[in-house]
């Protein structure tokens, strides 16, 4: 079973590149979507986000809004905005931000490997955004957001991709957060199969960001065997996705907003929290600089918390994580918040936006009280993943995202 292989991406004419270029699809709501695409025709967010091009009110899964995105996708192809490479390939991809750069390869994933959880999970997905990317994959009869994955620190497959970046990029753009995206496809039948190669070699792979699409493309892939009987070498029986090596990926916090206060006043809640944490009043806003270490926003106050030493926390890799600690020791016990994948009360904040931004969702929005978190070390992520367990909600942000709209990937040939 190959974990990987190369295909014949669906990608922008080079003149078009920095027109398609979009955020992914989750990363904007349905009116942010609209003004970025405001006067940009060839915007990739006609696409992943098509109800921009249908009336305001109607909902993100109306079935209009599929084939409206399917309608766009068609005509993108025919006007030449979008076509299909001839031959398959692996491709080169590299990303810069804050002078941090990141070197790893465009590929499709086997769903085999997914569902056999060598291809390993470290989230749950919800029912409702799961059910958004089956039907999206299906009506479009493309994957068009890859999945982030991320694999070990490999000597040999950095010193491949090194040597086939060579000349100028075929793509080279700069994404709406100032990150720089290049782009050599890797067409040489040897060099690929010396990636494909080492990357089985491995034996596993991780999903770093994009649980809901990888578990989209596995459900649609069930659906059309079931149909089609088909054999696992089928593009439908691949996802597509963008590897990276861990030690080159950035991890932000994921940091927790909570609309009301489980009837404690501030005061009383605070005493509260002393329990468990050391508790020192800041000056300014407050971003965690170690694990254990929690920033709160709490009536127009910034404090910083601290777990006490006596408080004992389990090793198992789930509840030694700081968002597990902020969950089981305030989050739950004291604001009620049992289930932070359902509960309206709680929502979350990538770190990318900053700290000011929980201030803000605090004073002017419907939010009572905030939380900063450390970032989730990938290192964590690994040891979750292998075995076998999942983090909480929204525990990493990874950053910066993969662009939409550069490579997709056909699932009908």
């Amino acid at each position: 079973m190959s974990l990987i292989l190369p295909f014949k991406a669906l990608r922008p004419s080079i003149d078009k590149a920095s027109d398609v270029i979009a955020p992914p699809y989750d990363v904007l709501d349905s009116n942010e979507a609209r003004k970025m695409a405001k006067n940009k025709p060839y915007s990739f967010l006609h696409i992943s986000k098509p109800e921009i091009d249908l009336e305001k009110e109607i909902k993100f899964n109306d079935e209009r809004v599929y084939k409206k995105g399917a309608e766009n996708l068609r005509k993108f192809i025919k006007d030449g905005v979008l076509y299909q490479d001839k031959n398959d390939c692996l491709y080169l991809y590299e990303i810069t931000l804050d002078n941090k750069t990141q070197t790893g390869f465009g590929c499709i994933a086997s769903v085999e490997a997914y569902n056999k959880n060598t291809i390993k999970k470290h989230e749950f997905t919800t029912p409702l955004k799961e059910d958004d990317r089956v039907l999206n994959i299906k009506e479009l009869e493309a994957q068009t957001g890859p999945v982030l994955l991320a694999y070990k620190q490999n000597s040999f497959i950095k010193k491949i991709l090194e040597e086939n970046k060579k000349g100028d990029p075929v793509y080279s753009v700069v994404g709406p957060d100032s990150s720089k995206h290049k782009i050599w496809p890797i067409e040489d039948e040897l060099e690929i199969n010396k990636i494909v190669s080492e990357v089985n070699s491995m034996g596993k792979l991780y999903i770093a960001d994009g649980h809901h699409r990888s578990a989209a493309a596995s459900r649609v892939s069930r659906e059309i065997n079931k149909i089609a009987n088909d054999d696992n070498s089928k593009s439908h029986n691949f996802f597509l996705s963008v590897a990276f090596p861990h030690s080159e990926m950035n991890i932000l916090d994921y940091n927790r907003i909570i609309y009301g206060l489980n009837n404690y006043s501030p005061d009383d809640l605070i005493n509260k929290i002393n329990k468990s944490f050391i508790i020192n009043k800041m000056s300014d806003p407050f971003k965690p600089n170690q694990n254990n270490e929690f920033g709160m926003f709490l009536d127009n106050a910034w404090y910083k918390l601290n777990l006490k030493e006596n408080i004992t926390i389990n090793d198992d890799p789930v509840t030694s994580l700081d968002v597990s600690i902020l969950h089981d020791l305030i989050i739950f016990p004291l604001l009620g918040v049992e289930d932070e994948r359902r509960d309206k009360r709680i929502n979350f904040v990538g770190g990318a936006r900053g700290v000011e931004e929980l201030e803000k969702r605090v004073k002017h929005g419907k939010y009572d009280i905030a939380f900063s978190l450390f970032p989730t070390p990938i290192e964590a992520l690994f040891k979750v993943a292998d075995v076998d367990k999942v983090m909480p909600p929204k525990s990493t942000w990874f950053e910066p995202k993969l662009l939409d709209g550069l490579l997709s990937h056909k699932i009908n040939d």
